[in-house]
């Protein structure tokens, strides 16, 4: 059996471009905080990755600190002494996490699809953060409201902006007004390794460090930084930059679009979380009342396609989505969720192939709820 992996928001394949590098890094023996050749060698890596990362989401290479990973980045901005945070409850779980009584909830606009932040309900002061989320991990649906992150910078607050997924999707340039801001990039979600990541720190903005030691990152991060996957990070970053310039997504979307058909042709009361929204172009979320996700998650695994119900940063937890409950449904709703989330050499055989097993499980579904 040919299995197909269907849960690239989850994580993508390592490019080619990214192990190459990573090889070539496996060869350089230095540690890049020492002033020998060797130790200049492996930072001249370092540096040549931070320079790529930098140019995938046009901003200052100084900006960009590399860490383990986002849900790391993520708490070192959100540990900082914040007077208030302001947030929508569809934000990723590393988020959520934070929660406390200064954390003010954002509400979400009628249709629960997109957040809104109305201007005149926002108080925005220095020492405040704003969290925005540009693409939503779960649904796909995208957020990019300029207009509140103007108004919170022109206030003095500052904005936690989680690019996780936007990034190498679409066209960024984060160091343009008014998407300054913290910034947070993960390494494995634009075909680099895992455990690698960056924090975007705008020029002119402190950061505590929460690992203190050498003052490696500009003492923003301290510990012997991981020059293999930096490698990776970086040689992925340059690629994805060139098939977004390339359009290589537009037929990314046209295949999601077909699977939705297929599928909607299949069941009338299936839901498309978002459709009407503007979306990740390789995101498809779908409810089918009554069906498991769990359940549809294990049928097609055993029928050798690979998808998902939720995040997949919950350590293999599979509940109703806190995400889709905060958008309005239903639990009984938010638990019959899954996501299918292509990729740039996904094939519209392996898409149609999917929904034909994905329509014969949901009919043995429908006959034994008769």
């Amino acid at each position: 059996m040919n299995r197909v992996y269907l849960d690239h928001n989850a994580t993508t394949p390592l490019r080619p471009e990214a192990r190459e590098a990573m090889q070539h890094a496996m060869d350089v023996v230095g540690n890049p905080s020492s002033v020998h050749a060797e130790g200049r060698a492996a930072k001249a890596i370092v540096e040549k990755a931070r320079g790529q990362v930098a140019a995938l989401v046009g901003v200052e290479t100084s900006e960009v600190v590399f860490c383990g990973s986002a849900t790391e980045a993520a708490a070192q901005v959100l540990a900082m002494p914040w007077a208030r945070v302001f947030w929508t409850g569809v934000e990723h779980d590393c988020i959520a996490a934070h929660v406390s009584d200064h954390w003010y909830d954002l509400p979400l606009e009628k249709d629960g699809v997109r957040q809104t932040m109305p201007m005149e309900s926002l108080p925005f002061a220095s020492g405040d953060l704003l969290v925005v989320q540009l693409a939503n991990s779960e649904t796909g649906v995208t957020q990019d409201d300029f207009a509140t992150m103007t108004e919170a910078a022109h206030s003095g607050a500052l904005a936690l902006i989680d690019t996780v997924q936007m990034c190498g999707k679409s066209g960024c340039d984060f160091g343009a007004s008014p998407r300054k801001g913290f910034h947070l990039m993960s390494a494995h979600k634009i075909g680099g390794p895992k455990g690698v990541a960056a924090l975007i720190v705008p020029t002119g903005t402190n950061v505590t460090a929460m690992i203190s030691g050498g003052g490696q990152e500009m003492g923003r991060r301290s510990g012997t930084e991981n020059v293999i996957g930096i490698a990776g990070f970086g040689a992925a970053a340059q690629a994805a930059q060139r098939d977004v310039e390339a359009g290589r997504w537009d037929r990314v979307e046209k295949l999601r679009n077909i699977l939705e058909n297929a599928l909607a042709a299949a069941s009338k009361t299936t839901i498309f979380v978002g459709k009407e929204a503007p979306r990740l172009p390789n995101t498809s979320c779908f409810i089918t009342p009554g069906w498991k996700g769990e359940t549809q998650v294990m049928q097609m695994d055993l029928a050798g396609f690979a998808i998902s119900a939720g995040s997949a940063c919950s350590s293999g937890k599979v509940k109703a989505s806190r995400v889709l409950k905060a958008m309005g449904y239903s639990g009984l709703e938010a638990a019959s969720a899954v996501r299918v989330s292509l990729g740039l050499d996904t094939t519209e055989d392996e898409v149609l192939r999917f929904a034909e097993a994905w329509t014969q499980k949901l009919k043995k579904h429908e006959a034994r709820a008769a």
